[in-house]
């Protein structure tokens, strides 16, 4: 009944607009009472003409229910005068009250209650609370941006979109995205979105759009970290001539880690990050005496020190089993010293020869930098791609050029596709994507298929069609400026696998990392522990977890709702 009354109260004393449209309606209204009373008293006329005797209420009574077609039938004329009048009654009740009653309340009370309620919630989302502070500012409502969000509020970081459009960033709301509504070059949304006490700003519009918020910004925060998108190389020096503190070339990026998951030439672990003075590495175990046993068969931990923290298997990250067998298409990713790692090349380096060159199916932005990055370390590098404009620019980069159709098994052949150790799917279009996985893998299986997707709803149907290696261009830009946010170097794992900063819930303090089950309970798999600034990694499975540790965790998203869900 509270909210009943306030809104009444503010559709009767709303804002000017409002009473001005409320006033024709009631005019409507009076207008239709002083109908239903002349009725009122024209049926009694009649009435008496018939001589029939009726009180004044039944008269009032006997219009509404023929002016609303109810027609009870209690009362009724017996005189062709009377009847007459009942169809005016019907058909003026028919046209006031059916029909143009709905219209005008709807028009001239509703729709601008309506209205005034939406300008009331989105004045709400003109600026960031006051108490919210230390918060990164999204300026862009693109891919990346509510994976960005979501994965910052894991990490405990509150973040904002910037949306310009009202009614969409409503919407955005409504759907539970922290979003602030103002133009991205006004000084005045990022004074109101609190940049002063802010701790990055992610410029991701265009090239153009993202220069303007640069400058936009540095007006009212002249020290705030900016980080920016940028789509041409020719726009990373403009952008940090701007004031950009980091400038990231997604695309270039996207194609140099899509290349450095290459298998091809020598057997060897490709380095794909560094995490505490530690070596993130990766390494294919087909053609070498791996293949086909299991990891505690393997012994590369007692031999060489380092340790299996996940197996990529068919574009899918599995646990470090001890029983785990590895397949000729399994991946295992290893932690360790780069002394270790060198030790681990030395093994690897006299299997798996296969000199032919990698196959790099579309010539674009990701596929040029793919190919530039393999030719860099001296890996052969075959290009398909159909369309001239493209093909001229690739020209460049690649060792031999097909032009022609990738979905053309005449082309496909004629580029060595048989032969060739790796293949890099690199077209904008997921759609296309999928489909040559699926034609790659019939036409060479044990090629190993690495492919980028750009959106990551259609990450789990490329790996359904066989792809051993799955990255997207949103989870490169979340992981980018991830890294940047918790001031740490950047780790790339794969699509769907990170690496999470947890602090030790209470109920864990003193036990033991095999007392917890973390793993078996959540999926996880502890890496690392934290305390005191010291980061222990692969920790014993005896060693006692002491308070205010943070522990440092491998997987996925979901499986960090469920270590939250079951430890508190």
């Amino acid at each position: 009944m509270k909210t009943v009354g306030a809104n009444i109260a503010t559709l009767l004393s709303g804002e000017g607009s409002l009473n001005r449209d409320v006033k024709p309606f009631l005019r409507y209204v009076a207008m239709l009472l002083a109908v239903i009373a002349l009725f009122s008293w024209l049926f009694h006329v009649i009435m008496v003409h018939e001589g029939q005797e009726h009180s004044l209420f039944t008269g009032v009574y006997w219009t509404l229910t023929v002016m609303t077609t109810l027609g009870f039938g209690d009362i009724t004329f017996h005189s062709d005068i009377g009847r007459a009048f009942s169809v005016v009654v019907l058909l003026t009740g028919l046209v006031l009250l059916l029909i143009l009653l709905p219209f005008l309340f709807i028009r001239a009370v509703y729709a601008p209650w309506l209205e005034q309620r939406s300008r009331a919630r989105i004045r709400t989302l003109r600026s960031v609370p006051a108490t919210v502070s230390d918060h990164v500012l999204v300026c862009s409502n693109d891919p990346i941006a509510l994976a960005l969000v979501r994965r910052l509020e894991l990490a405990g970081v509150k973040a904002y979109v910037i949306e310009p459009d009202s009614e969409r960033a409503l919407r955005m709301r409504d759907a539970g995205l922290p979003v602030v509504s103002g133009n991205v070059d006004a000084v005045e949304t990022y004074t109101a979105a609190g940049v002063a006490r802010a701790r990055l700003v992610f410029a991701n519009s265009t090239d153009t759009e993202n220069s303007n918020i640069i400058l936009t910004v540095r007006e009212r925060a002249e020290s705030i970290p900016i980080v920016a998108l940028a789509e041409s190389e020719d726009s990373i020096d403009v952008l940090e001539l701007s004031g950009a503190t980091h400038v990231l070339p997604l695309k270039r990026k996207l194609g140099e880690h899509l290349a450095n998951r290459v298998s091809a030439g020598l057997s060897h672990a490709n380095v794909i990050g560094r995490f505490h003075g530690l070596v993130l590495a990766e390494f294919p175990v087909h053609d070498t005496p791996m293949a086909g046993r299991t990891i505690r068969e393997c012994a590369l931990r007692e031999e060489l020190g380092i340790t299996i923290i996940g197996v990529w298997n068919q574009g899918r990250m599995l646990p470090p089993r001890p029983d785990l067998k590895l397949s000729h298409m399994c991946v295992p990713v290893v932690i360790g010293t780069q002394e270790q790692i060198d030790e681990l090349n030395e093994i690897l380096v006299i299997y798996n020869v296969n000199p032919s060159p990698v196959i790099v199916l579309g010539g674009g932005k990701v596929g040029r930098s793919a190919a530039k990055a393999l030719r860099a370390r001296g890996i052969p590098v075959h290009i398909v791609e159909r369309t001239p404009e493209l093909a001229q620019k690739a020209q460049a980069v690649a060792d031999r050029l097909i032009i022609g159709d990738a979905a053309d098994r005449r082309v496909l052949e004629d580029a060595g596709i048989r032969d060739a150790p790796s293949i890099l799917l690199t077209t904008h279009d997921d759609a296309t994507n999928v489909y040559l996985t699926v034609y790659c893998r019939r036409l060479n299986p044990d090629a190993r298929i690495l492919t980028r997707v750009t959106h990551e709803r259609n990450v789990e149907a490329i790996q359904r069609a066989g792809a051993d290696f799955v990255l997207s261009y949103s989870s490169l830009g979340v992981h980018s400026v991830l890294s940047i946010v918790q001031g740490r170097e950047l780790v790339v794992l794969g699509e769907g696998v990170d690496l999470f900063y947890v602090t030790l819930p209470r109920m864990l303090v003193g036990k033991t990392l095999a007392d917890a089950a973390i793993g078996e309970r959540t999926g996880l798999n502890v890496i690392a522990v934290q305390h005191d600034g010291q980061v222990e990694a692969i920790p014993a499975a005896d060693q006692p977890l002491r308070s205010g540790s943070s522990l440092i965790v491998l997987g996925s998203a979901e499986q960090r709702d469920a270590f939250s869900e079951v430890y508190g």
